[in-house]
């Protein structure tokens, strides 16, 4: 995805993680692969209706996080006239039980993403690059956009120059005097599964290999 070399960003007034600083992290390369493991994003931004949290497909190319939208739906519309927006993107882990209710935490990888959204020149390139990280090697194979399909959307993408990453993984961290309280304390894991592939049942055609390597099949 165009990688360049994992450099720390350097964390703004907006970006500087004070609460379990411990758990901040900068640098390119964990914010990469927290966006790269991501279909959905989060975009968060005001109007003068109010403030609004937006779900919405997301992918990166480089050093820029991508979105698509109809033309005349509040996100583009309003990410259009240079509204400031806060992106995010969370993968829970785990469930972290302590000894004390207080300690209690979850594992967990996120990320947040500040400034404004740019329109994409470029609109055919960018949504084949949204289909190959849905399905690597499927752009090649779907009906392409036609004019129409293509002039109702728009691609915008934001730089990743302000962002931040907090990442928790691990057992649970106990007070000193809780230690000898009686109760099972660990991680209860949570892991997003690759469901074995559902065919359409009007589909004609064999199936490719990106479909085959979704998911194993029970044996």
């Amino acid at each position: 995805m165009n990688d360049t070399p994992a450099i720390a960003l350097p964390p703004t007034d907006r970006t500087r993680v004070r609460r379990v600083a411990e758990n901040a992290t900068y640098d390119r390369a964990t914010l990469h692969a927290i966006i790269d493991a991501a279909y959905l994003c989060h975009v968060a931004f005001a109007d003068d209706k109010g403030t609004h949290c937006i779900p919405t497909a997301c992918w990166r190319e480089g050093e820029h996080l991508y979105i698509h939208g109809s033309n005349g739906g509040r996100l583009i519309k309003w990410l259009g006239k240079g509204l400031q927006a806060c992106v995010t993107i969370t993968h829970l882990d785990g469930l972290v039980l302590a000894r004390s209710a207080f300690n209690h935490s979850m594992n967990y990888r996120s990320a947040m993403v500040y400034g404004c959204f740019e329109p994409v020149a470029d609109k055919h390139a960018s949504l084949a690059a949204l289909m190959d990280h849905l399905a690597l090697g499927r752009q090649a194979e779907i009906r392409p956009g036609n004019d129409k399909e293509f002039a109702a959307t728009t691609v915008m993408r934001i730089a990743l120059d302000e962002a931040a990453c907090k990442v928790r993984s691990g057992p649970p961290v106990d007070d000193a005097e809780d230690m000898q309280h009686p109760v099972w304390t660990g991680v209860l894991p949570l892991v997003q599964v690759r469901g074995v592939p559902v065919e359409d049942p009007l589909n004609t055609m064999g199936v490719p290999s990106y479909v085959q390597a979704w998911a194993p099949r029970p044996a």
